[in-house]
């Protein structure tokens, strides 16, 4: 009798302790816990912790509450200018209710990916090639409502979502690198342009003031010679006075053919030639070839002199 009393009291005891392993759940503390009753919700959210539900009555379904980091898979497109794209973006949501994840649809995961694809080529096709490229924040906010305006109902929030990378084809790439390059010449040239432009007009300045004063441009003239000067190098430098070049630039050219005679006469300490008129320059000229023909050709001198006397009796 005692003995089997002693069997129905273990008995019990284990039937308990089977009821209490089955009946006892743990919540962790970013997850929440969705008890079903016989198929039915059961009102309440349990929160982290220990917690107890019905064996084999209530089911309890865990939902993580943490925000989940997807990516989206890289959609092919044509923009609204015809260019063909490649775009991948990133999305991050979590749940805010976690009966409505459970209940409202079948894979919150999977109807999120699937909405983030559909609107991240929605978005492609809505936008030009350099919205894609410059302007994302905006298309990163549009993407985001779009994501998010079913995703209510499913009890997700969409927390943010990020345009990755836009691949763009090979030819396009080239095609900018020769637009990028050909704006940045442009902007060289225009800046040498108005340095030039800027220049030209200090130096127009400067010469209407040593215009004023000679004197000023000697000393310029001293200071480049010394600045050329100043570097070990084995160049010789000779001024070349500035006079000289105005005297030349007045002087006529009989002027300068007596001054060039003048200096020839004085080097070989000779009297300088009389000033020629215009009337004894083609006697002169015949003079000279004449007195040629009779230092080369003495045998002819008595018939130039014949031809001389004929030209004086014509005068």
């Amino acid at each position: 009798m005692v003995e089997g009393l002693v069997i129905a009291v273990i008995a019990v005891i284990c039937v308990c302790a089977v009821f209490a392993m089955a009946s006892a759940r743990v919540v962790k503390q970013y997850e929440r816990g969705v008890v079903f009753r016989l198929g039915r919700l059961r009102e309440g959210i349990r929160g982290p912790g220990f917690t107890l539900i019905t064996p084999f009555v209530d089911r309890l379904s865990k939902v993580n509450m943490q925000i989940v980091t997807m990516p989206v898979p890289a959609q092919d497109g044509i923009t609204r200018d015809n260019v063909t794209v490649r775009v991948d973006a990133v999305i991050y949501f979590k749940v805010v209710d976690a009966a409505d994840a459970l209940i409202r649809v079948e894979d919150y995961r999977f109807a999120v990916s699937q909405m983030a694809q559909t609107s991240l080529r929605s978005i492609i096709g809505k936008s030009d090639l350099d919205d894609l490229l410059s302007n994302r924040e905006k298309l990163n906010q549009g993407l985001e409502l779009m994501i998010d305006s079913p995703s209510i109902g499913w009890g997700v929030q969409i927390d943010r979502v990020e345009i990755k990378d836009v691949s763009l084809p090979e030819t396009m790439k080239r095609s900018m690198a020769r637009q990028a390059e050909a704006d940045r010449e442009r902007r060289a040239r225009v800046i040498n342009a108005d340095a030039e432009l800027q220049a030209s007009k200090k130096l127009a300045e400067a010469a209407g003031q040593m215009s004023d004063q000679p004197a000023a441009l000697q000393l310029r003239l001293l200071q480049t010679v010394v600045a050329v000067a100043a570097e070990k190098n084995s160049t010789l430098v000779l001024p070349f006075p500035v006079e000289l070049l105005r005297f030349l630039e007045r002087a006529t050219p009989a002027e300068t053919a007596q001054a060039v005679e003048a200096a020839s006469a004085a080097l070989r300490s000779e009297p300088p030639p009389a000033p020629k008129t215009s009337d004894d320059a083609p006697r002169a000229a015949s003079g000279t070839r004449e007195k040629q023909a009779l230092e080369t050709q003495p045998g002819e001198k008595e018939a130039v002199e014949k031809r001389q006397g004929r030209e004086r009796t014509t005068v």
